[in-house]
């Protein structure tokens, strides 16, 4: 075990940031008013025992915790595990690319989309004929980044289409342009910029799907709510839908009300929830290579839809101080 943990410290080292490390690290010595070097080691013990980066320490404030606590935390090893455990790396694509995602997901979809190829192009021309405003989508980006919501011109005409094909096609990305979704109005009422989703992890055990948790993510102004985009996180009941937080950024800002409209977060109900945890459960099940799987839900009139599924869930949202304070982590539940 020690020769892995070492064998697994050195990889991170050596693929680190240590310019960005050693930010983290000082400002948490003045946050805490501990001498540099205690900070660093403190890092590396986590490190060695709990898996954890310098990121995890930074963001779950793991100086703040005991190692009791600290061992609760889903921390990057673990979370590695788990992908390596549960996901087969050869279904992966299915999820790591948008086009390849839309197709095998469609039923759960309930929009229109188009691959943006080099034989799409009259696909494309009646798409945007259909659909003057639209979301364009780089396939395999992360975090919201290349995301932009397309308005055309309602006199645009045949030539405008096909150049704006011609940029699309030319560019170094490849994109999908996606019909935009028409938001739940409740939703419009905590923020109408983006499309608010939440985000449901699951794990399959013994062929059984099981919901772990949940957490709401809030555009901030932007056109997506990522939280590593400008958005906003909040933890959810997974039992009933509601809003068992207030809301957090990545800086660590905390809202008790929506910045923009004012609706206040906490205690806040999402709509068919029911349906939500149907849905999970439902699609989890499409393809049983990869079984643990964070799927982004968005929530319309005519009840909720995925938006997209991530193969390697991102666990640095689970485990915010805001949304433990209590400091207990959510590895007991995974395991």
């Amino acid at each position: 075990m020690k020769q892995l943990n070492i064998g697994y410290m050195m990889s991170c080292f050596k693929s680190m940031d240590k310019k960005v490390m050693l930010e983290k690290a000082k400002a948490i010595s003045q946050i805490t008013h501990k001498p540099l070097i205690l900070v660093l080691s403190d890092m590396a013990f986590c490190a060695m025992r709990y898996g954890s980066g310098y990121m995890d320490y930074y963001l779950f404030e793991m100086y703040n915790m005991t190692n009791k606590q600290r061992n609760t935390l889903v921390t990057r090893r673990r979370n590695n595990q788990l992908v390596k455990q549960y996901n087969n790396p050869d279904y992966m694509h299915f999820f790591e690319n948008k086009n390849e995602f839309n197709t095998i997901f469609q039923k759960y979809l309930n929009r229109e989309w188009v691959d943006v190829t080099e034989n799409s192009k009259s696909d494309i021309i009646d798409f945007i004929k259909r659909h003057k405003t639209f979301m364009v989508k780089p396939i395999n980006t992360c975090c919201g980044q290349g995301i932009r919501k397309i308005k055309m011109p309602e006199s645009l005409k045949l030539p405008d289409i096909e150049q704006f094909y011609g940029k699309l096609i030319s560019s170094e990305y490849h994109y999908i342009i996606e019909e935009v979704i028409k938001q739940h109005p409740l939703l419009d009422t905590m923020c109408p910029y983006s499309i608010n989703t939440v985000r449901v992890v699951t794990l399959i055990k013994n062929e059984k799907v099981n919901i772990i948790c949940a957490f709401f993510r809030i555009g901030n102004g932007k056109c997506v709510d990522n939280f590593n985009n400008g958005g906003m996180l909040v933890r959810v009941d997974e039992k009933n839908g509601i809003l068992i937080s207030n809301a957090v950024n990545k800086n660590k800002k905390v809202f008790e009300n929506h910045p923009i409209t004012n609706t206040k977060i906490k205690g806040f109900a999402l709509p068919d929830w029911e349906k939500v945890k149907e849905l999970c459960i439902s699609a989890s099940q499409v393809l049983p290579q990869i079984k643990y799987i964070a799927w982004d839900i968005c929530f319309t009139p005519n009840g909720p839809y995925i938006v997209e599924g991530n193969e390697y869930p991102g666990y640095d949202i689970y485990q915010i101080p805001e949304h433990i304070p209590d400091k207990k982590g959510l590895w007991e539940r995974f395991k």
